[in-house]
């Protein structure tokens, strides 16, 4: 089972090491980490997707909590939350396939980051399964390179944490 968690941390230098080193030592397998400072500037928050069970969760959010650093430690639930991810995806174009593939980024509501002769860098923002199903669909035209930002997520509604 996939959690994402969200911790939220003292913005000063080597706490990413910290928590990141924090995983390895104990055979945790980050599937994303994505982390930028927060509405105060003192603050960052990371966002983790790992897998396991609740077993798991709980001594992933026990050892966390013995770091220094580490201010505040929650699961964002996938019901409870909204989360969003990062592609951009540089995809073989020609003038066969070019109107096809901007049709493609239109439906998925991304855009054109950039168009060259023979490649065209798409950008698209959604949950994993949009992101997921737009790749899926590039594929077929040639993914010269890719690159993800991982999940970022917080609660929905007025909750906050």
């Amino acid at each position: 089972m996939k959690h994402t968690i969200s911790v939220l941390v003292e913005n000063h230098p080597g706490v990413l090491n910290k928590v990141a080193g924090l995983f390895a030592r104990r055979g945790f397998n980050i599937d994303s980490l994505a982390v930028g400072t927060t509405e105060d500037p003192q603050l960052s928050r990371m966002t983790i997707v790992v897998h396991g069970d609740d077993q798991v969760l709980e001594q992933i959010q026990k050892q966390l909590y013995k770091l220094i650093n580490v201010i505040k430690v929650f699961d964002l639930p996938p019901d409870k939350s909204v989360d969003r991810e990062l592609v951009l995806v540089k995809v073989a174009v020609n003038a066969k396939n070019r109107a096809e593939i901007t049709e493609l980024v239109d439906i998925f509501r991304g855009k054109i980051a950039d168009v060259g002769e023979t490649a065209m860098t798409i950008e698209l923002a959604g949950d994993s399964s949009k992101v997921e199903g737009a790749i899926k669909l590039l594929e077929k035209f040639g993914i010269k390179e890719m690159v993800r930002t991982g999940k970022i997520a917080l609660l929905r509604g007025s909750d906050t944490k």
